[in-house]
């Protein structure tokens, strides 16, 4: 559901009616990988090239807490869309809340997040 609110939040907000397919695509790619360095501190051009080796994307080589955090992003991204706060300034303040959100789950430990699995 955050990934749908982040992609609605970049539709209504950034991409005028006029532009072309190509440049929508370029939109929300541009805004996938701002939250990809916000939270790995690396593109997805970037990743690829440095891990040639592996299938797939950044993302698929994710733990749990940072998934997490990505989710809580894409979420909180949507709002600063919406509030008309520039890419620039969305970044930074998307990489200290990664920064906080991870260090938090660190905190807490896997094994707290596996005992709310249980209950």
């Amino acid at each position: 559901m955050n990934y749908r609110i982040h992609t609605d939040a970049i539709k209504e907000n950034l991409i005028p009616d006029e532009v072309t397919s190509v440049q929508k695509s370029m939109t929300y790619a541009s805004e996938a990988d701002m939250l990809n360095v916000a939270l790995f501190n690396s593109t997805a051009k970037q990743w690829r090239d440095s891990n040639s080796d592996k299938k797939g994307n950044i993302r698929d080589y994710t733990d749990i807490n940072q998934l997490l955090v990505l989710a809580n992003m894409e979420s909180y991204n949507a709002i600063l869309i919406g509030q008309g706060i520039p890419q620039e300034e969305r970044i930074q303040i998307l990489r200290t809340y990664a920064i906080k959100q991870l260090n938090m789950l660190s905190k807490l430990g896997i094994e707290t997040i596996k005992s709310f699995e249980q209950k």
